[in-house]
């Protein structure tokens, strides 16, 4: 099927910057919208920003001016610019994806998440 493999995590200190990558793999036929999501310890899951194939991108309010997404659909690879940040970013972020596979038609993919932790 499809398997997104995220990196680029760590821990930075408040006001550096990371910049996270997601590549995806498998048996894909096309991929549409891609993104990026976070999880911080206790609260739900947020979307942080999506990009379609055609480079229309979405951000969360909290992250407008900071975040930045991109892709190379050559490498089927979205990236996450991420400036400026804060403590409150400290989250696992997971890339997810929406890909047509053979036989399998369009499904929704998500990484195993990689953790991003901000000192204040």
């Amino acid at each position: 099927q499809v398997q997104l493999v995220e990196s680029g995590g760590g821990l930075v200190q408040a006001g550096g910057s990371l910049r996270l990558s997601c590549a995806a793999s498998g048996s894909i036929v096309s991929l549409n919208t891609m993104g990026w999501s976070r999880q911080a310890p206790g609260k739900q899951r947020e979307l942080v920003a999506t990009i379609t194939s055609g480079g229309i991108t979405n951000d969360a309010d909290s992250v407008k001016g900071r975040f930045t997404i991109s892709r190379d659909n050559a490498k089927n690879t979205v990236y996450l610019q991420m400036n400026s940040l804060k403590a409150e970013d400290t989250a696992v972020y997971y890339c997810n994806a929406r890909a047509f596979v053979y036989g399998l038609g369009y499904s929704d993919y998500w990484g195993q998440g990689t953790q991003v932790t901000v000192s204040s």
